[in-house]
């Protein structure tokens, strides 16, 4: 079979961030299919282009055997402003439909991951011109997370926005979500069918993401030998809104002199808290550039404690943040700072505590409760990566998902007709 992913912010060699579908393509291949990615050029968190790709418009590339990369342009205008990301947005659909015509082969099923949702367009083009049907996975609630956040606000986009997602929800032969609170969204707020929604959501990397010693190399290269550690992995954006973080280390600068927080990755918002930090006198923070996925083990094995937070959001209720399942995957204890979905995974597996989000206080006392317990901290590891193990391994997750494909591909399931959907919630 061959499996036609559409995906702008697929990894490349040496990039950080989450790598589901870099691992489910390889997962594919090593049975037997053959994958085509169009990827774009910009990395979503520092919106930098390689060198090897400028002045290129699109790229063949390897990832693995059985596993082709075709990245494909998308303006530099990425990080400029909403519009010059929006700009970004329409480029990569345009280059990437142009690629999925002319230079990947034939397509037996396509996969569209979004955000970006125009990503919509280029499945509907590709599954007309191979002629075949096509899944739309939602690992955002777009345009909603948007919108709440404030990044977008032009009206004239939003509704443009909203009229890309109905696009997507009647064009897709089938929809994934990433979680519970996405498929209850689409049912009762877009008038989606649940009969055409499956829940593969994002999971654990038990062959990459393995429990080591704490006292390590990372450790030692970062000066952190005799403190606590209390880090952070992933994006440093708006959204993020890490600063409640350095809220956290000021307040116990003096209180908690053993505490060291350590903030991994890279964003448009990191220049602005590394100046915000150095202007508070924070130097109980370490900020850390992204590292390749291959590295992230040791660093979230270098901790004490490991966090996922977000600003506080009704939006963000929903979402299961890819870094919980990597701590899991360690056996680190975590402070969960999203409401919602993320808390109940994190609680109901015996993970780690909730810290209401933006409220530092909140955070303070679930970190005193870890740091003065530490066989609660291993029992806290221990009950993470069973549940991980049991209930999110990523193979397992990529077979689910290598079923559903071969379903679709092989006529098991018609393709939508506009009328099985009823006319969607008018947000304008």
């Amino acid at each position: 079979m061959n499996i036609l992913v559409l995906h702008q912010y697929y990894l490349g060699k040496d990039d950080s961030g989450g790598s589901r579908w870099n691992q489910f393509a390889r997962y594919w291949a090593e049975r037997g299919h053959q994958v085509t990615v169009l990827a774009g050029m910009v990395h979503y968190a520092t919106g930098r282009k390689a060198p090897a790709y400028k002045g290129r418009f699109v790229v063949r590339e390897e990832d693995g055997p059985g596993v082709t990369v075709y990245r494909c342009h998308v303006s530099e205008s990425y990080n400029r402003s909403f519009l010059g990301r929006f700009w970004a947005y329409l480029s990569f659909a345009f280059s990437s439909t142009l690629a999925g015509m002319f230079r990947a082969g034939k397509a037996d099923v396509i996969v569209a991951t979004s955000p970006p949702l125009t990503v919509a367009v280029t499945m509907w083009l590709l599954s007309l011109w191979h002629g075949c049907r096509a899944v739309f996975e939602v690992r955002d609630l777009w345009p909603e997370s948007a919108v709440d956040t404030g990044v977008l606000k032009s009206r004239p986009l939003i509704y443009l926005s909203y009229r890309l997602e109905e696009l997507a929800y009647r064009r897709a032969s089938w929809i994934n979500v990433l979680t519970p609170a996405f498929e209850q969204a689409l049912v009762e707020r877009k008038g989606v069918p649940r009969r055409r929604i499956s829940m593969i959501p994002n999971g654990a990397d038990l062959d990459l993401m393995s429990p080591g010693p704490k006292d390590n190399a990372v450790r030692r290269r970062l000066g952190l030998n005799g403190h606590f550690v209390v880090s952070y992995f992933g994006a440093h954006g708006r959204a993020n809104r890490l600063g409640q973080l350095l809220d956290v280390a000021e307040r116990i600068r003096t209180t908690h002199p053993d505490v060291r927080f350590l903030l991994v990755g890279d964003g448009m918002e990191k220049p602005h808290l590394q100046a915000d930090a150095a202007r508070r006198g924070l130097d109980n923070v370490v900020f850390h550039d992204g590292v390749p996925k291959e590295q992230v083990a040791d660093f979230i094995n270098a901790s004490d404690v490991c966090t996922a937070v977000l600003m506080r959001n009704d939006t963000f209720r929903t979402v299961y943040p890819n870094k919980v399942f990597d701590y899991m995957s360690c056996k680190r204890p975590i402070i969960v700072a999203i409401d919602g979905v993320a808390r109940r995974l994190v609680e109901g597996a015996g993970a780690g505590l909730f810290a209401e989000p933006e409220d530092p206080d909140s955070f303070i006392r679930a970190l005193d409760a870890l740091r003065g317990d530490r066989g609660r901290m291993e029992q806290m590891g221990q009950a993470g990566y069973r549940h991980a193990a049991a209930h999110y391994d990523r193979r397992a997750l990529a077979e689910k998902y290598l079923a559903l494909l071969e379903r679709l591909a092989g006529g098991g399931e018609r393709r939508l007709a506009a009328e099985d959907h009823p006319p969607l919630a008018r947000f304008a």
